[in-house]
């Protein structure tokens, strides 16, 4: 079993040296990691919610939908029944922009200044407000990096994904955007962060428990004409790596098939990554974050394969370029929020690609 699964992570190696588009990824507390190879080089985007493969697709709706099909792909499978078993290196040291953190701070929290003026001028609920951190590193392992991820974020979704016209990413999300399998239907209500400190046992203060309503509203108002909800489940308290996050499972039985396209448009961005209303909050951070999100807070997964659909919302993440990498993070502003909390929540939520680099 050891000499498959260092096959397996040989096979990655070789692939991304050839230059070939795949992914791999791990499905939260699943024991089966799945590789698909693009047989060619060719950028593939997204026609129609009726075609098979893997998607990645951006947070803005006119930024490239990439679709590694179904019919132009090999996939390779193993299973890791014991995470702690994969030999990882040590990393090398990294050189970290910290000259820079003051300006990060003193920006991100004029940013949540200006959205909270805008949400308590009546504009706005909620709005996420993201940003992008940048470690420079001598030496990039990614499969290491990936077992890392592996056996920390064990109840993550883990995956590499990469295509030479577009670049290298790399997470480790907790968030499920949609999972349909015939007509039964699943989604999650995700939001409201703190640290994790020796318990899941916490108490959550009015502006997460908020947050998290606003979340769970939208979805089942949003999804009520496609969707008939047989089950609505918490909120309770999940950990994800360093992190505890409120959740809250939906689901249900489709009202039609064939309704991928339009739960798709009803769902993304859901307000924990975009905000309410989600036009008005999208628009926001269009004029005024400082940087374009592209795969970042978009959504990645499994397209009409093995009689499913299974997409996660691109969360906890990175993008690997040269040798930086670039990492994004971001938190949920409503009219309860505190300017220095929210940057300090910003710096949790990147230590949760930092421990593994």
């Amino acid at each position: 079993m050891q000499t498959e699964i260092t096959s397996f992570f040989n096979k990655i190696t070789a692939i991304y040296k050839a230059q070939k588009p795949f992914v791999v990824y791990r499905k939260p507390n699943e024991e089966l990691v799945s590789l698909i190879v693009q047989n060619n080089t060719k950028l593939y985007e997204l026609e129609d919610y009726n075609q098979q493969g893997f998607v990645f697709m951006p947070f803005y709706d006119n930024g490239r939908k990439v679709l590694f099909p179904a019919k132009e792909c090999s996939t390779f499978q193993t299973k890791i029944t014991q995470y702690d078993t994969l030999l990882t290196k040590n990393s090398v040291v990294k050189i970290t922009n910290d000259n820079n953190f003051n300006k990060a701070k003193e920006d991100h929290i004029n940013l949540v200044e200006k959205a909270l003026k805008f949400i308590k001028e009546g504009k706005s609920q909620k709005i996420v407000l993201s940003r992008k951190e940048i470690i420079e590193f001598s030496h990039f392992n990614m499969v290491n990096t990936y077992k890392k991820m592996l056996k920390n974020y064990i109840n993550a979704y883990v995956y590499i994904w990469f295509h030479p016209q577009v670049g290298l990413w790399m997470g480790a999300t907790p968030e499920r955007l949609l999972n349909i399998k015939n007509n039964h239907f699943k989604t999650m209500a995700l939001a409201g962060t703190q640290p994790f400190v020796n318990t899941t046992d916490v108490v959550w203060k009015d502006k997460e428990l908020q947050e998290q309503q606003f979340v769970t509203d939208f979805i089942i108002n949003n999804i009520k004409n496609s969707v008939d909800i047989k089950e609505i489940n918490g909120p309770y308290t999940i950990k994800a790596g360093s992190l505890l996050h409120l959740r809250t499972d939906i689901s249900g039985e489709l009202i039609h098939l064939n309704m991928l396209k339009d739960l798709v448009t009803a769902l993304h961005p859901t307000p924990a990554v975009c905000g309410l209303p989600k036009n008005t909050a999208q628009q926001f951070i269009l004029e005024n974050e400082s940087y374009l999100r592209t795969y970042y807070s978009g959504f990645l997964g499994e397209l009409n394969m093995h009689n499913s659909s299974q997409l996660f919302v691109n969360l906890r993440c990175m993008q690997i370029i040269n040798n930086c990498a670039e990492i994004f993070v971001g938190g949920g502003i409503t009219n309860e929020s505190v300017p220095e909390k929210e940057f300090e929540e910003t710096v949790s939520k990147s230590q949760i690609m930092k421990n593994i680099l």
